[in-house]
């Protein structure tokens, strides 16, 4: 498992070294030594999992307000996303600036996305299934999130938007 920085401090792009083969392969996706190694959070208090019908779909983007701001680790265990952090923390050199990667089940790339991130993804192909460690465990009344067109962002998603929610469009512009 290698830990790779991004250009946004403290956002790692996860890659595994798979063991292959003629039974197929075997990877480690998590350690938690390696990630207290590297100055990350190593326990996540929940586990979720997001299903994805179609091609398209955009879920984000997402955050927890203080104190209860959560650390992701997220991983596509089926099919392939478009993965997207907004790194929304005040103070920073890199206030408003995103980072996106394709995570798939082929690839088997993770992102570990620390607090202070705004974070979404947009399915690249039908039946995609995202996997996210979360830490501290969601908390009813602090999720809110940014919306995924915000021109102050110009994220630049790969595909036209097959399917959104309407919680997910309705969120405001970003105000730094």
């Amino acid at each position: 498992m290698l830990l790779k920085p991004t250009p946004l401090a403290g956002l790692f792009e996860i890659e595994t070294s798979p063991h292959a083969d003629n039974r197929g392969s075997f990877a480690r996706t998590y350690c938690a030594d390696t990630f207290k190694a590297h100055g990350l959070v190593s326990v996540f208090e929940q586990s979720s999992v997001s299903k994805n019908l179609l091609q398209g779909t955009l879920r984000g983007m997402h955050f927890q307000h203080d104190p209860h701001a959560e650390t992701k680790y997220v991983r596509c265990t089926r099919g392939s996303v478009f993965d997207v952090a907004v790194d929304l923390r005040p103070g920073s050199p890199t206030l408003g600036q995103w980072f996106g990667l394709v995570l798939s089940e082929d690839n088997g790339r993770g992102v570990y996305i620390p607090q202070g991130f705004a974070h979404g993804f947009q399915t690249l192909e039908d039946h995609s299934d995202v996997l996210y460690q979360i830490t501290p465990a969601f908390v009813p009344g602090y999720g809110t999130g940014v919306r995924w067109d915000d021109p102050a962002f110009c994220i630049d998603w790969p595909l036209p938007v097959s399917s959104i929610s309407d919680k997910d469009t309705a969120y405001p512009d970003w105000q730094p």
